[in-house]
């Protein structure tokens, strides 16, 4: 603060420096208030001076809050001729602040006048108001609290008067303290005091915004008198006085001198050194013994003491608490339970090697302090000298027995005593074993081993574990006794350590005999994989990748995997990733971009860990590349696949090419030169065949001859022939042989007949063999030869037999008397027995 008002001091000494010469004393600034309540409204005014009227008329004044530019509210001229600009701050939210009024000169601001404004609170009313009568110092000592900063400068005064009643009269008056800045406590000496008159004791604070005071407080100085501590001393040994019984102290204490005419009362208290143990207190005690003995202690513990007194029957204050003092408790002799557990090697058929193992287990919470621990052969009350075996502060001892020797004592001792023997008889084994023994790492400081119980129960089991192979067969192990023998588990959490292998051994004991130990091997907790599988190419593509990798071998302490995790990146940092289980050795990336460049790498993950293995960079093959191998394949087998299915095609062709069978598409016409008739008249059926009398029925005629007879020229039809060497209209898509005589009985080739070779016989067929009327039949003759030009087979939409009408209706073919050709009915055809119609129901009549 002090530099802070020398720069404000100096700043402004520069500002006066650098005002010119005629702005000297020109301008003043005034405050309605130089204090105000934080908060409040304040009014400044800035007068300039005649002296100034030089100055330019549409001069301005300019007000500056600190560093800020504040609007004045108005400028106006005083009839003296001085110019006046006020301002009215409504809101004083600053303590200090500094304000300016200024003017503009030339192209700057110069400041004419300033003013510091300061806000802040009324004082606060002082409360607890307190006073001590020191001894010492010879004074009455009053504090009080003084309430909320009030941002001002406040002055506190200790204020007092001596009272012969409660303090509601005066008689005289004590001077005022007045306590050191900052303080809130004030010494009044003893030579102003009657300590044993009432008193009357306010304060009051005051600043520019006000005064207040404190309630009154009315005492006695005596009644408020604060005695100095005692000082405590421990208590020595005496010859006429016996030591101290276990869990027992004796302190002695010194009041304070100036004290000693005064009645007091003290109270002791006491703490465990070590621990977090809270502080015992011990009730009042008188303070003419001097000397005190405090029991109810833990055996050998250091404790610390302290002790504060008072005035007796009369009012007073407690003294503070005395320094400590440490003491330790007395020891007493240990009460422990032992458990024990042993190995034996035979060093030869008369001494047997012995390692005795024991962990102490306290009876009682202040069980004695061990200092250490003896083993003998035999108990110690026995007659003789006792053959002491080991006198250690160990744990364990290692010592050698007759072979006959079935039993030593175990005792801990200390100076106080010594244990109650505890008798180590050395089981032979012969119990039943455990059952199944197994562990299970519940954490990685922590294993359950767990068994099946034998029959009968034991009464006990001793487990044993330690780090494994290959570990040095001498490297120490931790034990325990579990006492309760139906039990099928215990949680070992001493002596674990993470990714460990321990070897755990487990003995049930029974009441004569123990079982055969039972061991296994466990690790606390399992490592993750040294490295993860190395990832390969095996094959690529224009949109898939295929990869593969070599898990590894498993191995000991480490956890097995459970899966892998594929990641891949493309160009644009877009991830991809897909879980596989354990068994995968291969994946197949599809989806890819051709010509593109991926980052793949592989993840192997157990129960705990997870390892990355080597990373993969890879680039699909663009559109026009090569095929791969496997695409290669494909279109191989492809290709073989079709070969196969034209050959097939081939062999059918060639197969129904050579060998002529009925065509299921069209009617099959047999060759007239190269049949007879007994070949390819096909069976007749029922469904097929027209009914037509028999051809053994003697009243029917044999043919022996097709007359074609003349008729007169005519505009052939749409089916007619247009030959001129043909003599009646007969289509020649519809043609029949006939046969002369009976069809069935074998016949000689047919001798030529002069005049007559260049003719054919051919019949037009008319009629429905499934309608009423019976069919008929059209002979005629023609000298136009039966195999010359054959017309090939009619298309679908060729067939010229069946004109439709106007109707849409097939229209059949009805022979016209006027023709030269002579209807007969159809009784002397068996060729036509083996004519098949097909789709009768459009023929019409025919």
């Amino acid at each position: 603060m002090a530099g802070l008002g020398a720069w404000n001091l100096a700043r402004a000494a520069l500002i006066i420096l650098l005002l010119p010469r005629s702005l000297e004393q020109c301008g003043h600034i005034s405050l309605s208030a130089p204090i105000v309540r934080l908060g409040d409204p304040i009014t400044a005014s800035c007068t300039i001076s005649q002296n100034c009227s030089h100055l330019d008329s549409e001069s301005h004044i300019v007000w500056k809050l600190e560093a800020e530019l504040q609007p004045g509210e108005r400028q106006q001229y005083l009839p003296n001729g001085t110019l006046q600009s006020t301002i009215t701050l409504p809101h004083l939210n600053r303590s200090r602040a500094l304000l300016s009024c200024c003017l503009h000169w030339g192209n700057s601001l110069q400041i004419l006048d300033q003013a510091e404004l300061q806000a802040g609170y009324p004082p606060a009313t002082p409360h607890n108001l307190s006073c001590l009568m020191n001894l010492t110092t010879n004074s009455l000592t009053c504090q009080w609290e003084p309430g909320p900063n009030t941002h001002l400068s406040t002055n506190f005064t200790l204020k007092s008067f001596k009272s012969r009643g409660n303090c509601q009269s005066r008689e005289d008056s004590i001077p005022d303290c007045v306590p050191e800045d900052g303080q809130s406590h004030c010494s009044i000496p003893r030579k102003h005091l009657q300590l044993y008159q009432n008193m009357g004791i306010w304060v009051q604070a005051k600043n520019a915004l006000g005064t207040s005071v404190s309630p009154k407080l009315c005492l006695v100085p005596m009644d408020v008198v604060k005695l100095e501590p005692p000082t405590l001393w421990a208590l020595g040994p005496s010859p006429e006085v016996a030591p101290p019984q276990p869990g027992c102290l004796r302190l002695r204490w010194e009041t304070w001198k100036p004290s000693l005419h005064i009645d007091q009362k003290c109270e002791l208290r006491h703490q465990p050194l070590l621990g977090e143990a809270s502080w015992d207190l011990v009730g009042a005690l008188p303070s003419r013994t001097l000397q005190y003995e405090l029991c109810g202690l833990l055996p050998s513990t250091a404790y610390a003491l302290q002790m504060r007194c008072t005035r007796w029957r009369l009012p007073g204050h407690w003294s503070n608490w005395s320094p400590s003092l440490e003491l330790t408790t007395t020891q007493r002799a240990p009460t422990v339970r032992m458990d024990t557990w042993w190995r034996q090697r035979q060093l030869d058929p008369r001494t047997v090697d012995v390692q005795l193992f024991w962990q102490p287990v306290p009876l009682e919470e202040d069980s004695g302090q061990i200092q250490g621990y003896l083993v003998s052969l035999r108990p110690s009350d026995k007659a003789g000298a006792d053959p002491m075996l080991c006198n250690t502060t160990e744990l364990n001892c290692t010592f050698q027995l007759p072979s006959e020797a079935r039993e030593v004592i175990l005792e801990a001792y200390n100076t106080a005593g010594t244990s109650h023997p505890t008798p180590v008889v050395f089981l032979e084994s012969g119990g039943p074993p455990l059952g199944r023994l197994h562990t299970v790492a519940r954490d990685p400081h922590s294993l359950w081993v767990g068994w099946e119980p034998p029959s009968p129960q034991p009464r006990g089991y001793v487990i044993e574990w330690g780090l494994g192979p290959p570990s040095p067969s001498g490297s120490p192990k931790t034990w325990r006794m579990e006492h309760n023998g139906s039990i099928a588990g215990t949680l070992l959490q001493e002596n674990i350590r993470p990714f460990q292998l321990y070897e755990i051994t487990v003995t049930p004991l029974y009441q004569d005999t123990k079982g055969p130990s039972q061991h296994i091997y466990a690790y606390s907790q399992e490592m993750a994989p040294s490295h993860g599988p190395e990832l390969h190419l095996r094959h690529i593509g224009k949109t898939w990748a295929q990869l593969e990798w070599v898990p590894e071998a498993p191995e000991l302490g480490r956890s097995p995997l459970t899966h892998y995790t594929i990641f891949w990146t493309n160009a644009q940092d877009r991830s991809f990733s897909t879980v596989l289980n354990a068994s995968s050795h291969s994946f197949v990336l599809r989806g890819l971009e051709p010509s593109s460049l991926y980052h793949v790498h592989l993840m192997a993950a157990s129960q705990v860990w997870a390892t990355n293995s080597t990373s993969l960079t890879l680039m699909t093959l663009a559109l026009g590349f090569p095929l791969t191998l496997e695409e290669s394949e494909l279109h191989i087998l492809l290709g073989l696949f079709g070969l196969l299915v034209l050959l097939i095609c081939l062999c059918g062709a060639a197969q129904l090419c050579c060998r002529p069978r009925k065509n299921p598409l069209w009617p099959s016409v047999p060759d007239p030169a190269h049949s007879s008739l007994g070949s390819w008249v096909p069976t007749i059926t029922t469904e097929d065949t027209f009914q037509l009398p028999s051809l053994r029925d003697s009243s029917m005629p044999p043919i022996t001859k097709i007359t074609v007879l003349e008729e007169e020229e005519k505009k052939p039809g749409p089916w007619e022939s247009n030959d001129s060497s043909g003599t009646c209209g007969l289509p020649s898509l519809v043609q029949a042989y006939v046969l002369q005589g009976d069809p069935r009985v074998p016949r000689m080739q047919p001798q030529p007949q002069s005049g007559t070779s260049d003719q054919v016989l051919y019949v037009q067929v008319l009629g429905s063999p499934t309608g009423p009327r019976p069919g008929h039949y059209l002979r005629c003759d023609s000298t136009q030869p039966l195999l010359g030009g054959l017309t090939p087979s009619p298309k679908s939409y060729e067939n010229l037999w069946f004109q439709t009408s106007p109707l849409g209706t097939p229209e059949p073919l009805v022979p016209n008397p006027e023709d030269d050709c002579i209807f007969e009915p159809l009784l002397d055809f068996p060729l036509l027995q083996g004519l098949r119609v097909s789709g009768v129901e459009g023929l019409g009549g025919f």
